[in-house]
């Protein structure tokens, strides 16, 4: 199955939208916009991720996105919480979202594959290799598509061992996280 995801970045610094939907009534009206526009499910997140920023409390982040998660999921709106805060996820779980989405692939925050096994939420696990001021000097690879391929496996693994059932994982190659422009394309090109 084939599924659009829109974002929606509740966030002073995204590097894809600047910063529009920071404040909640922008970002509830965007994300009633992408679901006639195609989007299946609103990744809602409350934290940048471009290159070089740095983390946010995560009060601030569930101040950003709690109330869009809610308003969304009360819309009937398929909705994913981008976050590497375990509370976070449990808290967007808690008000309805369906999916977890931690680019980090539970690294960022250890209590996080723990936490998300009784929610019942699906997670997508992300490749990742380090915090988004150190994405780049960490793209190393001798083989870029083989490599992602273990790491994801790796973070497959540590999710069962959580208790995280295999049908309620999703991968995500990191495209954009920890790999050059070049690096990207070869993954893609190197990936089922």
């Amino acid at each position: 199955m084939t599924a659009i995801m829109g974002i929606v970045n509740a966030t002073p610094d995204s590097f894809s939208d600047g910063g529009r939907y920071l404040d909640a009534s922008a970002a509830i009206a965007h994300a009633e916009r992408l679901t006639p526009e195609g989007a299946d499910i609103l990744d809602i997140g409350g934290e940048s991720t471009r290159p070089g920023s740095e983390r946010v409390p995560v009060e601030v982040e569930q101040e950003r996105v709690l109330p869009v998660v809610r308003a969304v999921v009360g819309a009937g709106i398929v909705v994913s919480i981008d976050t590497m805060n375990a509370a976070t996820a449990v808290a967007a779980a808690d008000a309805g979202a369906r999916f977890i989405n931690d680019v980090s692939g539970g690294l960022a925050d250890h209590a996080m594959l723990d936490a998300i096994v009784p929610t019942g939420a699906d997670v997508i696990l992300g490749h990742w290799r380090g915090p988004s001021d150190q994405m780049y000097a960490r793209a190393e690879y001798g083989d870029v598509a083989r490599e992602v391929a273990v790491e994801l496996d790796e973070r497959i693994r540590a999710a069962t061992r959580a208790g995280i059932s295999p049908d309620r994982i999703l991968l995500d190659p990191g495209i954009g996280f920890g790999k050059t422009p070049e690096q990207n394309w070869e993954t893609l090109r190197g990936l089922d």
